[in-house]
């Protein structure tokens, strides 16, 4: 008896997961034989490479933003304390150095600011 409830337990546990699935879109495509197969959709990325490329090219706006308002000198005294800092700081040195594009975004955007 036991044995048979664990197996309904595990064949109602398939049911849910799989309605939880469909739940998310599915598609249904006919087999050669004539049979109509109901599949669940893919998961696709939470996360479009348009907005990828929008939050990488912010952010370089951003680096060159702040290099043209500190200033280069005082900008890499900043990121020398960063490097003495804790790991996450490190990285966060290694993140925030000056790159050939925030040196041009800068060079740009300092006349502006001034």
């Amino acid at each position: 008896m036991v044995d048979c409830h664990m197996e309904f337990d595990r064949r109602v546990a398939r049911l849910n997961k799989k309605h939880q699935a469909m739940a998310r879109g599915y598609t249904a495509r006919m087999r050669p034989d004539g049979l109509v197969v109901v599949k669940p959709r893919r998961m696709r990325f939470a996360i479009s490479p348009r907005s990828l490329f929008l939050f990488i090219g912010a952010f370089f706006l951003f680096k060159g933003f702040i290099l043209a308002n500190l200033g280069a000198t005082t900008y890499d005294d900043r990121l020398d304390r960063l490097r003495n800092g804790t790991a996450v700081e490190k990285a966060g040195a290694w993140v925030m150095q000056i790159d050939p594009l925030s040196q041009v975004i800068s060079e740009q955007i300092g006349p502006v600011l001034r």
